[in-house]
């Protein structure tokens, strides 16, 4: 059964900093591409960071410089991507939610239909 769990959300003030996890179960973590977006009430959801099963990395303009996208070594028991976020802004409250899903070349990877596994999500306020 494929499970992502998402923890490590909070509230913060401008400036702090957060880290989120995801725990990965039931499916071959390692050949997977994975992401993690974002959504907010009333707006589409949007790709925040990208990992693909190579080790590259994809970001959105809005947290480039400030967000970190990383995942444990496939070789070890934990199956784990972070996201580490720094200089948190206000407009980064918003519901996270983890996502993964086979390969696709020439789809970017902040398109949501990439992806066919998806997390419940952790709630990140962040706070002026």
């Amino acid at each position: 059964q494929v499970q992502l769990v998402e923890s490590g959300g909070g509230s913060v003030q401008a400036g702090g900093s957060l880290r989120l996890s995801c725990a990965v179960s039931g499916f071959t973590y390692s050949s997977y591409s994975m992401a993690w977006f974002r959504q907010v009430p009333g707006k589409e959801r949007e790709g925040v960071a990208g990992i693909d099963s190579d080790g590259s990395t994809s970001y959105a303009d809005s947290v480039k410089g400030r967000f970190t996208i990383s995942k444990d070594n496939a070789n070890n028991a934990n199956n784990t991507l972070y996201l580490e976020m720094n200089s948190l802004k206000p407009e980064d409250t918003a519901m996270y939610l983890c996502a993964a899903g086979p390969h696709m070349a020439r789809v970017p990877f902040y398109r949501p239909l990439r992806y066919n596994y998806w997390g419940q999500g952790t709630q990140v306020t962040v706070s002026s």
